[in-house]
């Protein structure tokens, strides 16, 4: 077995999902499902339970992908140990929202790249919501997230800061905010909805709290889309406070006077507890670690 194959296992061990595996690494379900099978007759046991709605890890599997993670990053550090030049170089991958890679990652960027200047930075932006899940898909080194209640084991995280969750109206559409007896009329007035996440989970225990069914407007992805469709009128929204106050449309929107208020996102840079021994991940963690010494 090689390292690449060892990646496609790790992938799938974290994505359960052929489908999404053979995307992500840029191969075709076939070829995934013959590297598996060829690993399974090479160990002699099954990694996975697969059927036609699910894929799970085996006991043999869960230890198998353990073995499978050390040999990708010895083989790292191997690498830049027998390398002549004693500079650090290599490759880390980063996935956050857009928010963040212009409001938290510029410092820690600029030190690192000063301090790394042989070191290639991938970037990758998206939803905030499903940052936790590219990290532990194995398909970045490191991500930006909001940290759930239970945080996952396999999962190291340096906090950087807290932000509100808000409740946010248009500006400039009114009729949009349904009113009764001063209060909102969430039967009467649209709310546009994450469509997955922590957000979403919040969002949810706040309405089911009042023992409210609210009118979904629509479901999306972003904060950013969120804001977008907030500020044309179409609903109201929930976003955390830091995306606002960098959006180019807070002037488009309004903050409302909601009780009781949403539990804010304590934010925080994440990585996989083992890609800390990675000597790319260790020396942007070491930046990172100022960073958030510096906040707090």
């Amino acid at each position: 077995m090689d390292t690449r194959e060892l990646r496609f296992f790790t992938h799938l061990a974290g994505s359960l999902h052929f489908g999404r595996t053979s995307r992500a690494c840029n191969i075709t379900p076939s070829t995934l499902t013959r590297t598996i099978q060829r690993l399974e007759e090479e160990i002699g046991e099954q990694l996975f339970i697969r059927d036609n709605r699910s894929v799970s890890l085996t006991t043999a599997g869960e230890l198998f992908r353990n073995y499978a993670e050390d040999v990708i990053l010895r083989r790292e550090q191997l690498r830049i140990q027998l390398a002549r030049e004693q500079k650090l170089g290599g490759t880390i991958s980063l996935y956050c929202s857009v928010t963040a890679a212009y409001s938290i990652l510029p410092d820690i960027f600029q030190q690192f790249r000063t301090a790394y200047p042989q070191v290639h930075i991938k970037l990758m932006t998206g939803d905030a919501a499903r940052a936790l899940t590219h990290l532990q898909n194995r398909e970045v080194d490191v991500t930006i997230a909001a940290l759930p209640k239970k945080v996952p084991q396999r999962v190291a995280f340096l906090k950087i800061m807290e932000t509100p969750l808000v409740f946010i109206g248009p500006t400039n559409y009114e009729d949009t905010v349904r009113y009764s007896n001063n209060e909102i009329d969430w039967q009467q007035t649209p709310i546009i909805m994450p469509d997955i996440g922590l957000s979403r989970q919040r969002i949810d225990r706040w309405f089911a709290g009042k023992k409210i069914t609210p009118d979904i407007y629509a479901k999306v992805a972003g904060n950013e889309a969120i804001i977008a469709m907030v500020s044309l009128g179409c609903g109201v929204g929930v976003v955390p406070l830091l995306v606002l106050e960098k959006s180019p449309l807070k002037k488009q929107v309004t903050i409302l006077d909601i009780s009781p208020k949403l539990s804010p996102f304590s934010i925080a840079i994440c990585t996989m507890k083992r890609k800390t021994r990675s000597p790319q991940v260790q020396a942007f963690w070491e930046m990172a670690s100022r960073k958030s010494a510096e906040i707090h």
